[in-house]
């Protein structure tokens, strides 16, 4: 029986998997010791870290607010970054260039230097440490992931189907909702889940505009951490984990990855 051959190419595949996925592979067994301080490889194996969160509700709460805050987030800039995209790849104006690069330069702008801008500039019009604000300051860091999505969805759209819809009589909002929609429907929904990503793990720009009645889990956590490090820190990781694992798989029974990401769009 011959065994299988591994190439060099296949090895490294297979290092960067572990190393992408090292931190995972940690903080999931550590969120079970049956000890009193974070260690690896884990000391006994108990839930009782994963109880205690129920005896801690602002985890509880910060959790359903970040949910809030990343779902409405991922429908607004979902909205805004596709209509601007379908504005950046369908009309020739002055200053396209221009407004496409100032769409996506909170890609390249440090997180921290946008975290002090939105701070000071909310607070100028009175909307700093408000939902508002928050809200807003992570509208502005999400909607560049959906725009650039979208526009990579449109590299591949056939302008035809929509020409031939409007040489048949069909109306705009029509041409729009039966044709332009569905094809770009899998570029739609992966700056969704982005941008809804980017709003419920980001810490550094909500840092600078949360209030205690605004306080959103990933920064629950960083200040748990300053008070203590125990494994309650990776009890509420896991479940973190978790749930994100759980959305991927309804996603994929629902709608399919290969789908939404755009490697099967010629089903549509």
């Amino acid at each position: 029986m011959r065994l299988p051959r591994f190439s060099l190419l296949g090895f490294l595949t297979l290092m960067i998997l572990i190393f992408v996925n090292a931190p995972f592979l940690i903080i999931v067994p550590s969120s079970f010791t049956s000890a009193g301080y974070l260690s690896f490889p884990p000391e006994g194996f108990s839930f009782d870290w994963y109880l205690k969160i129920l005896d801690r509700p602002e985890f509880i709460d910060a959790f359903f607010f970040s949910l809030q805050l990343a779902a409405i987030t991922a429908i607004v800039s979902t909205l805004l970054g596709t209509l601007a995209a379908l504005a950046l790849a369908k009309y020739k104006f002055k200053g396209r260039d221009a407004i496409n690069a100032l769409m996506l330069s909170p890609l390249t702008v440090p997180s921290l230097i946008i975290g002090i801008a939105a701070l000071l500039f909310f607070t100028r019009i009175n909307l700093g440490g408000s939902f508002l604000g928050l809200l807003l300051s992570h509208i502005l860091i999400s909607i560049p992931y959906v725009v650039r999505l979208v526009l990579t969805g449109l590299t591949s759209f056939d302008y035809t189907l929509e020409k031939a819809g409007y040489m048949l009589g069909a109306r705009p909002l029509n041409v729009f909702w039966d044709i332009t929609l569905p094809m770009l429907r899998p570029a739609i929904l992966s700056g969704m889940i982005f941008s809804f990503l980017t709003s419920f793990d980001n810490v550094t720009v909500s840092l600078f505009m949360v209030a205690p009645d605004t306080t959103t889990l990933p920064l629950m956590i960083f200040n748990y951490m300053q008070e203590s490090l125990d494994p309650m820190v990776a009890s509420v990781s896991s479940v973190v984990i978790l749930f994100s694992l759980v959305f991927i798989f309804l996603l994929e029974k629902v709608y399919g990855l290969d789908r939404l990401f755009g490697l099967n769009a010629q089903q549509h």
